[in-house]
């Protein structure tokens, strides 16, 4: 018979890879409706106090085909394949779909989504880029009050305040049972590998908050922390949007790596800041909406006081990492727009800095695993020099 461990890591891993299998189960307990939301900023607590099953669109492992001819090869992955997912029904299970970030090769695919998904509502609710200014703050809140009318419309039931505070408390309840988990392996200790951590987090964006933090507490109560001081410690950056295929994370670890922090949105950036219980809710909403570009700054937001190749540095320093593998999405503008910025501020410190660009398809996984293996060899021969 299964441990508890593995029988709460299965379940998770099964909605990791079927999202549709697990929403389609739920909207039959339940009878309710399923949300399909974008990356990265959309509220999904306000979903939740409707009594909606918010999900984020995954990017799943089929191969792209009529994807291809309604964006152009420049599109990311992510976003040929959510226009693949929509053409050939796969996004079916969802009863409507929202987002609130202005990418526009995201905006193209949810097009396709809305073309082929013409019976549901779509609702593109945008939020501030420019956070600095005096009045992104009420611009902010203002445009969470719209997202709370349009949800009312699409569940049919008003969201009250004590809805709201709750499903924040149970948001946030969540992200802090994973920061555990996150925070023990900037020690060293091996206790999930990366594909598991990134299937808590790919679950935790799928599943019921409530259903999903007992399978975190299922886990947690099972670890058992190993220290791994024998591999080169690094930082694994980028991704804003989809998750890294679980065969580059196990690769990356196969070369003598153990990945001690990232600021992936399967990762650290997801679970990295709590709404909290202070004021109103929706002010709690917009608030956390600045809060966590300071907390993990992204290159997609403009805030002066916030940089994200001095967020790096700061975490290296933290994490007692010994080099920072970039994960770059083929065709992602605003990472590659960043990333000289990026480089020129990690090489001024001789941080030593791997770029890997990923696509959908058609990974080069053996050249990537050759690139791995000289970081590797390099940071070892820099120690070496040092002693």
């Amino acid at each position: 018979m299964p441990s508890t461990f593995t029988q709460a890591m299965l379940t998770m891993s099964a909605a990791a890879d079927s999202p549709t299998d697990y929403v389609a189960q739920w909207k039959r307990t339940t009878g309710r409706k399923a949300l399909g939301v974008f990356p990265m900023n959309f509220p999904s607590e306000l979903a939740h106090a409707a009594g909606v099953l918010p999900v984020i669109i995954q990017e799943d492992r089929e191969p792209i085909t009529v994807g291809r001819n309604l964006l152009g090869e420049f599109n990311c992955g992510y976003t040929r394949n959510v226009a693949d997912q929509a053409a050939l029904g796969r996004l079916d299970v969802y009863d409507g779909f929202f987002h609130a970030d202005h990418c526009i090769q995201l905006l193209g695919a949810i097009d396709v989504v809305r073309e082929d998904e013409s019976d549901k509502p779509v609702y593109f609710g945008q939020l501030m880029s420019s956070m600095s200014d005096d009045w992104a703050f009420p611009q902010v809140l203002g445009k969470m009050e719209d997202f709370r009318s349009e949800l009312e419309k699409f569940a049919g039931r008003p969201i009250s305040t004590a809805d709201l505070a709750r499903s924040i408390d149970i948001f946030d309840t969540n992200r802090r049972l994973m920061r555990t988990i996150f925070e023990n392996r900037r020690s060293g200790d091996a206790a999930l590998t990366s594909a598991q951590l990134q299937v808590l987090v790919k679950s935790s964006m799928i599943m019921d908050k409530e259903e999903h933090s007992e399978l975190l507490r299922q886990v947690t109560a099972s670890l058992n922390f190993v220290p791994r001081n024998d591999r080169i410690r690094v930082h694994l950056s980028g991704h804003f949007c989809h998750a890294p295929k679980p065969e580059l994370l196990e690769l990356i670890e196969d070369c003598g790596a153990i990945v001690v922090d990232d600021d992936l949105f399967h990762g650290t950036r997801y679970v990295s800041t709590d709404i909290g219980e202070t004021g109103h809710p929706l002010e709690a909403l917009a608030s956390v909406y600045l809060r966590r570009n300071t907390a993990i700054p992204c290159p997609t937001r403009v805030q002066h006081e916030a940089d994200w190749d001095r967020f790096l540095v700061d975490s290296v320093y933290a994490s007692g990492a010994q080099g920072v593998i970039v994960l770059m999405a083929k065709f992602c503008e605003p990472h590659m727009l960043f990333y000289p910025e990026l480089r020129k501020e990690l090489e001024a410190k001789s941080i030593p800095l791997l770029l890997i660009e990923t696509e959908h398809e058609g990974l080069p996984m053996e050249s990537i695993r050759t690139r791995v293996e000289a970081l590797v060899e390099r940071i070892r021969r820099k120690q070496l020099s040092t002693v």
